[in-house]
Protein backbone atom coordinates (compact mmCIF):
# COMPACT_ATOMS: atom_id res chain seq x y z
CA UNK A 1 0.00 0.00 0.00
CA UNK A 2 2.80 2.44 0.90
CA UNK A 3 4.56 1.56 -2.32
CA UNK A 4 1.49 2.55 -4.36
CA UNK A 5 1.19 5.86 -2.50
CA UNK A 6 4.85 6.69 -3.07
CA UNK A 7 4.58 5.80 -6.75
CA UNK A 8 1.41 7.89 -7.14
CA UNK A 9 3.08 10.84 -5.41
CA UNK A 10 6.13 10.59 -7.65
CA UNK A 11 3.97 10.48 -10.77
CA UNK A 12 1.95 13.48 -9.60
CA UNK A 13 5.12 15.45 -8.91
CA UNK A 14 6.41 14.52 -12.35
CA UNK A 15 3.37 16.12 -13.97
CA UNK A 16 2.96 19.14 -11.70
CA UNK A 17 6.53 20.41 -11.28
CA UNK A 18 7.22 21.13 -14.98
CA UNK A 19 3.96 23.06 -15.17
CA UNK A 20 5.08 25.27 -12.30
CA UNK A 21 8.37 26.18 -13.99
CA UNK A 22 8.55 29.82 -15.03
CA UNK A 23 9.11 29.41 -18.75
CA UNK A 24 8.83 32.42 -21.01
CA UNK A 25 8.99 32.58 -24.78
CA UNK A 26 9.85 35.46 -27.09
CA UNK A 27 9.36 36.10 -30.79
CA UNK A 28 12.66 37.45 -32.07
CA UNK A 29 13.62 38.87 -35.45
CA UNK A 30 17.04 38.52 -37.03
CA UNK A 31 17.97 42.11 -37.91
CA UNK A 32 19.80 41.18 -41.11
CA UNK A 33 17.42 38.61 -42.66
CA UNK A 34 14.16 39.88 -41.08
CA UNK A 35 13.18 36.28 -40.27
CA UNK A 36 11.48 35.45 -36.99
CA UNK A 37 11.86 32.52 -34.65
CA UNK A 38 10.77 31.41 -31.20
CA UNK A 39 13.26 31.44 -28.33
CA UNK A 40 12.93 30.61 -24.66
CA UNK A 41 15.53 33.09 -23.41
CA UNK A 42 15.59 36.85 -23.76
CA UNK A 43 18.14 37.76 -26.44
CA UNK A 44 21.22 39.68 -25.35
CA UNK A 45 22.86 40.31 -28.73
CA UNK A 46 22.18 43.04 -31.27
CA UNK A 47 21.76 40.52 -34.10
CA UNK A 48 18.19 39.81 -32.97
CA UNK A 49 15.45 41.98 -31.53
CA UNK A 50 12.29 41.08 -29.63
CA UNK A 51 9.23 41.64 -31.81
CA UNK A 52 6.75 43.90 -30.08
CA UNK A 53 9.29 45.18 -27.56
CA UNK A 54 10.70 43.71 -24.36
CA UNK A 55 7.29 43.71 -22.66
CA UNK A 56 5.85 41.02 -24.94
CA UNK A 57 6.31 37.68 -23.18
CA UNK A 58 4.44 34.42 -23.75
CA UNK A 59 4.17 31.79 -21.03
CA UNK A 60 3.27 28.78 -23.16
CA UNK A 61 4.68 27.63 -26.45
CA UNK A 62 1.16 27.19 -27.82
CA UNK A 63 0.25 30.79 -26.93
CA UNK A 64 3.39 32.04 -28.62
CA UNK A 65 2.87 29.97 -31.79
CA UNK A 66 -0.62 31.45 -32.15
CA UNK A 67 0.76 34.97 -31.76
CA UNK A 68 3.52 34.21 -34.28
CA UNK A 69 0.89 33.74 -36.99
CA UNK A 70 -0.30 37.34 -36.53
CA UNK A 71 3.13 38.99 -36.68
CA UNK A 72 3.39 41.00 -39.92
CA UNK A 73 6.85 42.56 -39.58
CA UNK A 74 8.87 39.47 -40.41
CA UNK A 75 8.87 36.16 -42.21
CA UNK A 76 8.68 32.91 -40.28
CA UNK A 77 11.89 30.89 -40.19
Amino acid sequence: MKRKLILAGAMLAGFVLPALADTTYYIVQDTSTKKCRIVDQKPVTREVTVVGGDGVVYHTRNEEETAMKTVKVCTIE
